[in-house]
């Protein structure tokens, strides 16, 4: 279907219509205000909208949407993901990601929050949806305490998950800027972690063998199925920026384990140092995931839908692209704030967010694509599942920042 300005007019004109009177979102009309329509919503925005009047942008009530977001936090750092809704991974995410365009962070806002995803690594590696709070809360809270004991346990709900994992994964990568200045902000605090190289192994084992295609399940010992190529590929994306750039040094390239290899034929060729294998995962997608008639499936014989043909082109897209922090862009984006401005301790770390989110670039030379070009999709933004580009343009408006070209920080690398 081709974009067309009424198209996108009328697209603009019905998210606004879902935003609620008080705040955020809703997934339908006459509906409660929530946290994943919300994300769903701005990330629509981000796509179709611009600045300006009749642009949606200025339409969103960012004010009560901040609102709505505290209106749904937790004592232990956790968000509902509507009023009287659950706590999830899936609702920290989105209120992260949305906050993180719009301009929306705050140190109250997200006080306790990565205490509380890093509870929901489970023993496997990877995260469940959530962790029990009531063994930590604290009885006898002071003005200013945390309601919460860090040094208490809070086991982990569920098995871990790919969905979750992801979310987990982005909300702590989103965080960083944050964790990061808890000496100053928190010194009498345990600065929090999680263990980035147990999650790892667990998303590396859900990759199907070669009769399964290179698709990815979501959990231990499940069918492979399309949406998890975003899941847990993207994820394991966002390990390989974490880790500068991927696999290299990652794997033990000694003699021995290299003449091991040559004995061990699995039936598939290495596409490049990757920490997956990024050319059975386009198979996948591109041979198992199409439906005949159009958009994309879970796998076969299923029927297409919105959500598979979104999440197995965003897997094609991790699969093919590797998008990567690049700390000569990330201090051209310190930049763009003075020394005067970041002496407030909330500018700085709206600073630090702003930077580091956008810090995020598609390596060089790094492109793979199964079939040539002609199956090329563009890159998107692991934190975000938006194109760098639409990313960078919202919050260089919510932030209200002149944003240095990516053209002149390729060229001066």
């Amino acid at each position: 279907m081709r974009r067309t300005r009424r198209g996108v007019r009328r697209a603009v004109e019905t998210l606004l219509g879902l935003q609620h009177p008080e705040g955020g979102f809703c997934g339908g009309p006459g509906q409660a205000p929530h946290l994943l329509p919300t994300y769903a919503a701005t990330c629509a925005l981000a796509n179709a909208g611009q600045p300006g009047e009749g642009g949606g942008w200025d339409a969103i009530d960012r004010e009560k949407m901040y609102d709505f977001f505290m209106s749904l936090k937790q004592p232990d750092g956790s968000f509902l993901v509507t009023y009287d809704g659950e706590v999830d991974v899936r609702g920290i995410y989105c209120l992260l990601a949305v906050a993180t365009l719009l301009n929306l962070l705050t140190p109250e806002l997200i006080a306790g929050t990565p205490e509380f995803l890093a509870t929901c690594q489970t023993y496997e590696g990877g995260f469940g949806n959530a962790s029990f709070p009531g063994w930590a809360l604290r009885d006898d809270v002071a003005p200013g305490e945390p309601a919460i004991d860090p040094t208490s346990p809070r086991p982990p709900l569920g098995e871990a998950h790919g969905g979750y994992s992801f979310c987990a994964l982005a909300s702590w990568v989103l965080l960083l800027p944050y964790i990061n200045s808890y000496p100053t902000h928190s010194p009498s605090l345990p600065k929090p972690s999680i263990n980035i190289h147990s999650l790892l192994r667990w998303l590396a084992h859900l990759q199907g063998e070669a009769i399964e295609l290179g698709g990815f399940k979501g959990r231990t010992n499940k069918l492979v199925d399309g949406c998890y190529s975003w899941w847990v590929g993207g994820c394991v994306g966002i390990i390989e920026g974490l880790l500068a750039g991927g696999g290299v040094g990652v794997a033990d390239e000694s003699p021995e384990n290299e003449a091991a290899g040559e004995q061990h034929d699995d039936g598939w060729d290495d596409v490049d140092d990757s920490l997956y294998n990024r050319k059975a995962l386009q198979e996948y997608i591109l041979y198992a995931g199409q439906h005949p008639a159009g958009g994309l499936v879970d796998k076969p014989p299923k029927p297409a839908d919105a959500y598979h043909t979104l999440y197995d082109l965003s897997g094609l897209s991790a699969a093919q692209h590797r998008v990567i922090p690049n700390s000569k862009r990330e201090k051209e984006l310190l930049a763009c704030w003075t020394e005067d401005e970041v002496k407030d301790p909330v500018e700085g770390l709206r600073r630090d967010t702003f930077a580091y989110a956008l810090s995020w670039l598609e390596e060089e030379g790094a492109s793979k694509y199964v079939g040539g070009a002609q199956n090329r999709v563009n890159a998107t933004h692991p934190l975000f599942n938006l194109t760098v580009t639409h990313a960078e343009n919202m919050m260089a408006h919510f932030y209200k920042r002149d944003v240095p070209s990516r053209y002149r920080t390729k060229l001066s690398k």
